[in-house]
């Protein structure tokens, strides 16, 4: 196995589930000391025991914090600095989806909520990562956007907005810390076959939502959802330092679909 990570210190948000935990194992196999950070500790300690059981002498910090708090989420990067020294790495993952409908019905407390956590936590994450990085003259900082970040997806109105505004502070921030041996780069996941992604359906296709994922997928050029393992792959590249010259990038990982007509 690899050890691109050896003695390398990652932040990851969201990591109690989905992307943030196979990231996590992932990565872990590859020597980095982990810090985890979910609003659920359950999950995080759930994450902690899969990591330890396929990488025993793994190095993982694990902080409660919800990410559209700011000194929540100045705690967790002082916390990691404290535990660890420095900051090589930041998974900027943490995310949600809100509720499916039309626009002019979208609930405005839910969606003052989805924007709070995907875009505030966002940028909180990297406005105290960010200076850390900039001090140590290097870094790799990777946010989750979303194909939802290039293209609408129906009802869905303040998740898509969300996502869109991810890719915006990814650019940004690319811009503004590239000269400070930064890289600053979002992924744009498609349908990832996650317990959330998995919700989503039972939402829209009640009693057929096996049926509405099989229709989902049938125009998905791979004709399959993604496996969150084949996302773990790409962050792990993209912030091992391998890809120091990859800044500002949105990058599709759907199979293709996002550039079907």
């Amino acid at each position: 196995m690899s050890s691109r990570y050896e003695g390398k210190v990652v932040i990851i948000t969201g990591a109690g589930s989905g992307l943030g935990q196979s990231a996590a194992l992932k990565m872990a196999k590859e020597g980095a000391k982990l810090s985890l950070v979910d609003l659920n500790s359950d999950s995080l300690e759930a994450t902690k025991a899969l990591i330890l059981e396929v990488t025993p002498q793994a190095d993982v910090l694990l902080v409660t914090a919800d990410v559209s708090d700011e000194e929540a989420v100045k705690n967790y990067v002082d916390g990691t600095v404290k535990t660890f020294g420095r900051i090589d790495a930041f998974y900027n993952n943490a995310g949600i989806e809100g509720k499916q409908a039309p626009l002019a019905e979208y609930d405005s407390k839910v969606f003052n909520k989805v924007t709070d956590i995907n875009i505030n936590g966002v940028f909180y994450g990297m406005k105290y990562v960010l200076p850390i990085m900039k001090e140590q003259g290097s870094g790799s900082v990777l946010n989750v956007a979303s194909v939802g970040g290039i293209r609408a997806i129906i009802n869905q109105a303040a998740y898509v907005a969300s996502k869109h505004a991810v890719t915006g502070l990814t650019k940004s921030a690319a811009v503004d810390y590239g000269q400070y041996g930064i890289s600053v780069n979002a992924i744009a996941p498609g349908v990832i076959l996650t317990a959330m992604v998995e919700g989503s359906f039972k939402q829209i296709g009640g009693d057929n939502w096996e049926q509405a994922m099989a229709d989902f997928v049938s125009v998905n050029p791979k004709k399959r959802f993604g496996k969150p393992e084949e996302v773990a792959n790409v962050v792990a590249f993209l912030l091992s330092g391998e890809a120091e010259f990859v800044n500002g990038q949105v990058i599709a990982i759907d199979g293709g679909q996002s550039s079907n007509y």
